[in-house]
């Protein structure tokens, strides 16, 4: 119990509660004043920041107190006592390990959907048969948390697998919790497209923004920077197959940054989607390269590199290593079925500086 009391404090620290708390008083204030309301925009804003305060605070304060609580019943309950007790002190421990959590989405938007690309590397089917499993493995995660997916765009392979693949990520801190996942995985396996049964290394990259929106971003973009190619969307055939050129990319010229969408029948809708996703793409480079250059001004070497090989999945010895964490699953199979919240939790406390790369077990 000690122990559950210290890591509260400690996430009292971190939370900054009292500071919280002083805020969330004067934001509180100024929603009692009527002439707040007078200002749409920032009444919305006063009433959002002050119910995410609220629920940190209200929540850090009941758990304490209910810690508290069991803490003084614990010192003075019998054996027979304390083992009907330890069902609560359970409950408790995993309200901290949840609070825990929270102060690991240090990431800005952590709240907002992700917008996800999949991108074979370079090797034909074999790479893109490992990028459509990745697509695969996301979508079966996003079920499995009830999340929703918008598939926007997807390039099939010539004979497996997908060129690349575009989605969305709809439901409760998706971008936060597929943050960890931006950078390049590699794929080590017999192949089942070899006659002679041979191993072969694959590369697909994963990238991962956050969907902001759009009163923030800000971003125009003049038509003589954009090119805008329209094609016929793929179907799976029968009615669901388009028989118009509905499907728009748009390639942002001084970047070279594409996007498409084939998302809807409507070409006008299409391209409505593909230069929101663009003014994404833009906005997340944008806002990089000045955390980049506020960290140099400060000296600070940092951490994340996002274009770096991230994890190693070895199909024939049966393991899923995560290179940043050191952590390795011995379910690759249940891993690429989209049992991912392991390896994402352990990224999540990599990108918040709180977990150092562990030593251990087989790498290739």
């Amino acid at each position: 119990m000690q122990e559950l009391l210290e890591k509260l404090a400690s996430l009292r620290e971190y939370l900054d509660i009292p500071g919280k708390t002083r805020r969330l008083n004067e934001l509180d204030r100024e929603l009692s004043d009527p002439a707040l309301w007078n200002n749409t925009g920032r009444a919305r804003q006063v009433t959002q920041e002050a119910g995410t305060l609220r629920r940190v605070v209200d929540g850090y304060r009941g758990l304490q107190s209910d810690a508290d609580g069991l803490a003084e019943m614990l010192e003075i309950a019998s054996d027979e006592e304390r083992e009907l007790l330890a069902e609560e002190q359970q409950s408790i421990q995993t309200r901290v390990d949840d609070l825990y959590r929270e102060t690991l989405f240090t990431m800005k938007h952590a709240e907002t959907p992700a917008i996800v690309r999949v991108k074979s590397g370079a090797g034909g089917t074999e790479s893109q048969d490992w990028a459509g499993m990745l697509t695969r493995m996301y979508m079966r995660w996003a079920e499995r948390h009830g999340y929703k997916v918008e598939l926007v765009d997807q390039q099939d392979g010539e004979q497996a697998g997908v060129l690349g693949a575009e989605f969305i990520i709809r439901g409760e801190k998706a971008f936060g919790m597929m943050a960890p996942e931006h950078g390049v995985h590699r794929l080590v396996r017999v192949s089942p497209f070899d006659a002679n049964n041979r191993r072969h290394t694959s590369f697909a990259s994963v990238d991962v923004v956050p969907e902001v929106p759009e009163e923030e971003i800000n971003i125009h973009i003049p038509d003589s920077d954009l090119r805008r190619d329209v094609f016929r969307s793929q179907g799976a055939g029968g009615q669901g197959v388009n028989t118009t050129d509905s499907a728009v990319r748009l390639t942002h010229l001084p970047t070279g940054i594409a996007v498409a969408s084939q998302q809807t029948r409507s070409q006008i809708k299409n391209h409505e989607i593909a230069l929101q996703i663009l003014k994404q793409r833009l906005y997340d480079i944008e806002m990089r390269r000045r955390e980049e250059e506020e960290a140099k001004a400060r000296g600070e070497q940092k951490k994340i590199e996002w274009g770096s090989q991230i994890r190693s999945y070895v199909l024939d010895k049966q393991y899923v290593k995560d290179h940043r964490t050191g952590v390795m699953k011995h379910n690759p199979d249940e891993v690429l079925d989209g049992d991912l919240d392991d390896l994402m939790w352990a990224g999540l406390e990599w990108l918040a500086g709180k977990r150092a790369v562990e030593e251990g077990g087989d790498d290739e």
